[in-house]
């Protein structure tokens, strides 16, 4: 199919690469010459770039399938056979599937020594993959799972941590066209109970314990909890990670159904699915009710994957001086949609650099250069991790010069919160002193935002644009991304709701258990109703496109007189948790919460916000007579420990006399938000609307003292 030209040739006039050496070309510059080669397009800057992109969908996607030499047995009738949101249909007729698209890369050239897969943990037990062990051990895993009658469609839920053998369970499941899903070993039972039991998982694949902070986890116990709760479960694999917890019974060894070589291993391949054959399930938390379970596709997941780690993140770049080499480390848990973001490296045959393991040392004795002396160990390209590890390694004064040789790294990445300009400040101070390399001295930050909702970032990096600390450089190719004031209008230099008026490939395919898409609809498209706005570039959106996606974070485009590409996100406008880049319903807290028995209410916030650390307090109401003291709050925090994670234990527990409600009894989260975060009562809330406004009184007292403090 070819490409239309909706842009006259006007000549491209680009800054030169910053921070780039002369014998590297970053590889959105080669996008960019290969349009101007194949198709006669170019753009006069990026703004301009990124205009066409989310104008013509059709050219730019298909681009975008020709430039990553995406393959398919079968053509494609159309791009996007439908634009409009839910609903878009991409590229129709095309078979693909994620773990043929990773053997792809099984090459002599990989072959000769390089790895696909590094590994590392606390315990500094080092692991590297090949790429040709790598499709051994995924065929070995899929033919096991075949046997035990695993077809295309069927879920296959893992209780892993972040280790190769969890990217060789996905594989595997992908291969076959089954689906996968995936808890992090630190969620606890009901949590992980309450995402698999929705999608009702054939075969379990699960570990017997794991390492965390200097302490050996026994998850024995919970496996067999897992197991009786998911009747489902029709088989289980246990991978023994521990090795000297005691052997659960009725269950298989992982390392025997990885172990045959064979000829039917050297002759598995992965089966061809269409385009939108669901690759997996994640789990994005609303405020009420149990976490969504998320469907996405194959397809989309590998063009906005391989898209945005290349063409933004810089990945897996084919420069002139080093063809191959590149290692690709995000830190991450199996529980954050960046473990996903981490292995889609392979897609695009990087060399993926992972930890299993606390970042921070232990309780005793805090250190906050593990992840930095790990990416020396195994020389890391590209490190990347959540913006509150940055901020701990500024406030423990961690001193890269001493962690080891930090030489190949050349870009940081950063997600999860907003990122303080202090803190990439900092950063970028400490790589200025090393300056091992021309790269190094004014490093390349690739901060970006996106969601597991749609398993992508809508807003991220450019090689060839200027860097603002606390920023993030532009809105990615083919995100139509733009801040909405209340009357729905688009603004710049001011912050607004996070809007996307054009479909993703990497968009949602439905929610399990949402036969109508009643749910998908209120989680996204409720907001703006069909017609609402305008288009990118002009004209008016009519009922036919569909409604607009409303993320659910404050956003600012430009800064702040509407310059430039720069972005800020502000943190969350609605009262999902989103807690060092895991997000977590309030729900789910409070269904902890208000398991003990002295507790009969309780609200919680989270005041993540740009240059502040993420504080969330914890307010609850106690029985008549009943108050709190440091028992009944080591109490609290221990039950949001074990049933969901360390990760949303709250900074503070306050007592209060009531949780303000609507009339409805809803609480009313994120009205609390808004005052403590400084705005004034009378424009976050409507007393008239409230159940009890008189309760408002405490918690304007409760914010004049937090400011006065």
């Amino acid at each position: 199919m070819s490409i239309v030209s909706t842009s006259p040739r006007t000549g491209i006039r680009t800054p030169a690469p910053t921070s780039v050496s002369a014998s590297r070309v970053p590889q959105i510059r080669r996008y960019q010459n290969w349009l101007s080669e194949r198709h006669g397009l170019s753009f006069e800057d990026y703004h301009a770039l990124w205009r066409w992109s989310t104008t013509d969908l059709e050219a730019f996607w298909q681009s975008i399938w020709d430039y990553l030499d995406l393959q398919s047995p079968t053509p494609h009738t159309a791009v996007l056979e439908r634009n409009v949101m839910p609903g878009a249909r991409w590229f129709p007729g095309a078979q693909t599937n994620y773990a043929r698209q990773v053997m792809r890369h099984v090459s002599p050239a990989h072959a000769a020594g390089l790895a696909a897969l590094i590994s590392d943990n606390e315990k500094g037990e080092v692991r590297e993959l090949s790429w040709p062990e790598l499709q051994r051990q995924v065929a070995s895993l899929a033919l096991h799972l075949r046997a035990q009658g695993v077809q295309p469609g069927d879920r296959v839920a893992a209780y892993l941590p972040n280790i190769a053998e969890t990217v060789v369970a996905f594989l595997a499941t992908a291969s076959l066209g089954a689906v996968w899903s995936v808890c992090a070993p630190d969620m606890g039972t009901s949590a992980v109970l309450d995402r698999f039991t929705q999608i009702e998982p054939k075969v379990l694949i699960a570990c017997d314990g794991v390492t965390w902070a200097g302490r050996d986890l026994d998850r024995s116990d919970v496996v067999q909890q897992l197991r009786k709760g998911l009747p489902s479960v029709t088989h289980t694999l246990v991978y023994r990670n521990l090795k000297t917890s005691h052997p659960i019974e009725g269950v298989s060894d992982f390392d025997a159904a990885i172990a045959r070589d064979d000829a039917q291993t050297s002759a598995f391949e992965a089966v061809w699915v269409p385009f939108d054959h669901p690759v997996w399930v994640v789990y994005s938390s609303g405020t009420t009710g149990l976490p969504k379970p998320i469907v996405h596709g194959h397809g989309g997941m590998i063009m906005v994957m391989m898209m945005q780690s290349r063409l933004h993140n810089d990945v897996g770049c084919s420069y002139e001086s080093e063809t191959f080499g590149e290692r690709f480390h995000w830190y991450s848990s199996t529980g954050w949609v960046m473990w996903n973001a981490q292995i889609a490296g392979l897609l695009s045959g990087t060399t993926c650099v992972i930890f299993d393991g606390s970042p921070g040392g232990t309780k005793e004795s805090p250190d906050w250069t593990v992840l930095w002396r790990f990416a020396a160990r195994h020389q890391a390209s590209f490190f990347g991790a959540g913006a509150a590890f940055y901020a701990s390694c500024m406030k423990a004064s961690v001193d890269l010069s001493a962690c080891g040789d930090l030489s190949r790294i050349r870009a940081l990445g950063s997600t999860g919160s907003p990122l303080a300009p202090d803190v990439q400040q900092w950063g970028s101070d400490q790589f200025g002193r090393l300056a091992s390399n021309p790269e190094q001295e004014d490093i390349w930050w690739c901060n970006i935002s996106g969601g597991t909702d749609f398993a992508g970032a809508f807003i991220g990096g450019s090689r060839e644009l200027p860097q603002a600390p606390g920023s993030m450089q532009c809105r990615l190719l083919g995100a139509a991304v733009e801040a909405w004031n209340e009357a729905g209008e688009p603004v710049t230099g001011q912050v607004g709701e996070l809007i996307c008026t054009q479909p993703l490939p990497s968009m949602p395919l439905y929610l399990v258990n949402d036969p109508d898409g009643a749910r998908y609809r209120a989680s996204y498209f409720e907001m703006y109703p069909p017609g609402h706005g305008r288009r990118p570039g002009g004209g008016d959106l009519d009922a036919s496109a569909g409604s607009v996606w409303r993320h659910g974070d404050w956003l600012r485009v430009g800064d702040e007189q509407g310059q430039g590409e720069w972005c800020v996100i502000y943190g969350r406008s609605d009262a999902t948790i989103n807690r060092h880049g895991l997000r977590m319903g309030t729900s789910e807290i409070y269904s902890a919460v208000e398991g003990i028995a002295e507790v009969i209410d309780s609200m919680v916030v989270d005041l993540e916000y740009l240059g502040r650390e993420s504080y969330m307090p914890l307010f609850v109401v106690l029985r008549p007579g009943m108050t709190l003291d440091d028992a009944l709050s080591s109490r609290i925090n221990a039950a949001i420990r074990q049933s969901l994670s360390p990760r949303f234990v709250p900074d503070d527990i306050f007592q209060v006399p009531e949780i303000p409600r609507t009339l409805s009894g809803k609480k009313q989260e994120l009205p609390i938000k808004k005052l403590l975060l400084g705005q004034p009562l009378e424009k976050v809330v409507n007393r008239e609307a409230m159940a009890n406004p008189q309760c408002l009184d405490w918690y304007v007292e409760f914010t004049e003292a937090r400011k006065a403090t």
